[in-house]
């Protein structure tokens, strides 16, 4: 009975010791449970042993955009392909792909004007018709103010300019065009000074001098006439008008323009 006894005691502390190593282990540091579970037993997979593998990272493609340009120009090419192949080979469904393509692109181009309109009416900095307006009302009462601006130059422009009058006494377009320096010489009391480049009389103005270069000294070019000139008293520069038979409205724009306005300021 005793002895039975003792082999049972003998058998739990046998178990017990398989067992307090184990628990030990599983209670120790994971790296020394790791090993002691998957490559001492070598385990395997099954187990969950092999660490997994670490996946390569998949490349991604990066897609360069296209620039408008190119897409613009593969839209062309497309269309005149299409439209060759339709001239060509003018059947139902050649012609059919052009008109149905080319409509696209049309459609294009009316969205492209409506929204630019749109764009334009909303922001005044690009809106160029306040301006220089359209409409026959803008446009009617722009054309008034700017007649208004140009009389008031004339009527200031002698305080600081004179005006050379070059003609020639057998030259058709200078008998026509005397009268209309006369009378604006005479409404806005500007002084005229006539040029005869050949000696010869004119009729509007019958105190002239004979051209002795004054022509080439005003910066004129040739020999043509009529031709007009404004001279700065203040500068002492001349401004080249113009050559040939002009209207005296004419004239007052183009004084008005080379007086009052900085190039590119008013187009």
């Amino acid at each position: 009975m005793l002895k039975r006894s003792f082999l049972a005691a003998g058998a739990v502390s046998v178990v017990l010791a398989s067992v307090v190593p184990a628990v030990s282990l599983a209670q120790s540091r994971p790296s020394e449970r790791d090993q002691f579970y998957c490559e001492e037993r070598q385990l395997g997979s099954w187990f969950y042993c092999d660490p997994e593998k670490a996946k390569p990272t998949e490349a991604v493609a990066q897609v360069e955009p296209v620039s408008a340009m190119k897409r613009m120009a593969a839209i062309t090419e497309e269309l005149d392909e299409l439209k060759a192949r339709a001239v060509l080979e003018p059947t139902t469904e050649n012609i059919t792909s052009y008109i149905k393509f080319q409509r696209q692109q049309l459609d294009r181009a009316s969205t492209f004007a409506d929204v630019w309109s749109r764009t334009v009416w909303q922001n005044p900095e690009l809106d160029y018709t306040l301006q220089r307006p359209v409409n026959t009302l803008g446009k009617q009462t722009w054309m008034e103010g700017r007649k208004a601006e140009q009389a008031s130059t004339m009527q200031m422009l002698s305080e600081r300019y004179g005006l050379f009058y070059f003609y020639s006494s057998n030259c058709a377009a200078c008998r026509v065009f005397s009268p209309i320096i006369r009378a604006l010489s005479d409404q806005y009391n500007l002084e005229v000074l006539p040029v005869s480049m050949d000696g010869g009389p004119n009729e509007a103005f019958p105190n002239f001098v004979t051209d002795s270069g004054q022509y080439q000294r005003m910066g004129l070019q040739g020999s043509t006439v009529p031709a007009l000139v404004l001279f700065d008293t203040h500068t002492k520069q001349p401004i080249p008008i113009g050559y040939g038979l002009m209207a005296a409205d004419e004239v007052m724009q183009r004084i008005y323009y080379l007086t009052e306005l900085e190039p590119g300021s008013d187009y």
